[in-house]
This record gives C-alpha cells, structure tokens and sequence, in this order.
C-alpha cells in the first residue's frame, strides 16, 4: 500500500520530492526496498502532524505536503490543488480538500470525516458525525462535503501548530486538523472533483484490492 501512495504522490506536478516519515522499522525497510526516501521519526508523535514536524525542521522548502499513508487510491491532482490553495494566497497557512457526499451511507459513517465551510472556503468545523443538520427541510443548504484527508502547510506555520498543545475537540472527535481551529487559526477547504479512500477497516482494504486489481478509481 506504501508504495502505491508513494508512487502517486511523487506523480503530483507541486512535488520535488517525497519523504515517507515513520516509527516503523518495517516500513522504513518496504519504502526503501522499492527505491524510495524513508526516514525513522521518534515513536511517541500524537498525530501525524506532529510526526512530519519533526522532519520539517531540518527541510528547507517553503510548503510541505502531508499524504496519510493509507489513501492508495489518491490523485497526484488532488496534491497540485492543495498546494495551488496556497500559492494562490499568501496569508493562507494550511489547506485541505473537500467533497460533496453523494450518498447517505458516508454521510452516516463514523469513518469518512465530513466539514463544513464558509463563504470563502475556510473550514468552520469537522466532524466524524453527519453535518450541517439540516432541520425541517430547510432549503438552500450547501450539499455536505466529505473532508479528503490531505493537508498542505507553510514550514513554518506546520512548526508552530506542532507545538500546540492538544485541544477538547481535537480529542472528542480524534481529528487532528481541530486542533488548528480550536486555537484560532483558518484552514481553506477547496472543493474537488477527485475522491479516494481511505483504508480504515478491513472492508475498505477489500474495496480498494477491487478498484486497484481493475483499474478503476473512485
């Protein structure tokens, strides 16, 4: 699965390089097997976040990009969207990637994280539950969105959220990204065309085999 990730990122037109972080010695040994950059990182990180931190301290780039390691299927496009969010703005520190739900199931499912937005594409919240609630019927409501676990930071924006310390939410719901919100800081939530899965249970593992072995993506 790895490489899979591995390979589709490093295909992403924004990307100079690729770096596969990791407290693993198992996966350090697979990424490098295949020819690919892995570097060990200290077992006691809370968050991924936390985890590519510690290696943006000694990279001497302006953004970075953070790719969960269990999303397969992702697009190298989704990566060029991400980083366009903030070449497109200075004052835009972190950016994500959103998707209108389709179907009630993932509105339903505790594991597809859905967000909620602005006027101007800057989350308002995340949440494992279904949002926004949508009472009596109301009309107008935005369609809800599905969040695409992708992020892009400044170095140095990546470095100061790192430190901060864990927050309610953050706890409440597991979702990393709440951290940022919760001490004041915006993210930009862009809308793609492109989804992806990511690997979660078992059942998502069968799903993604599937797809790969006929060559049909999400």
């Amino acid at each position: 699965m790895i490489e899979h990730v591995y390979r589709r990122a490093a295909a992403s037109r924004a990307v100079t390089s690729v770096i596969v972080a990791t407290d693993d010695e198992r996966i350090r040994h697979a990424v490098t097997a295949f020819g690919g950059d892995a570097r060990l990182t200290k077992s006691t990180h809370r968050t991924g976040t936390e985890r590519l931190a510690e290696l943006a301290v000694d990279l001497d780039c302006d953004v970075i990009v953070n790719v969960q390691g269990d999303e397969p299927l992702l697009e190298p496009g989704m990566i060029d969207e991400v980083v366009a969010a903030l070449d497109a703005d200075r004052d835009v520190m972190m950016a994500t990637l959103r998707r209108p739900i389709q179907d009630a199931a993932t509105m339903a499912s505790p594991h597809v994280t859905k967000v909620v937005v602005d006027r101007r594409d800057f989350a308002l919240y995340f949440s494992r539950a279904p949002i926004p609630f949508t009472r009596d019927g109301a009309e107008g409501v935005a369609a809800p969105c599905k969040h695409i676990g992708l992020y892009a930071y400044r170095r140095a924006f990546l470095l100061t959220l790192a430190a901060l310390p864990p927050t309610p939410l953050e706890r409440a719901e597991s979702l990393e990204q709440l951290r940022a919100l919760e001490h004041g800081y915006r993210i930009k939530t862009p809308e793609t065309i492109h989804d992806s899965i990511g690997v979660d249970t078992p059942d998502d593992l069968e799903r993604v085999r599937r797809l790969l072995a006929t060559g049909a993506h999400p």
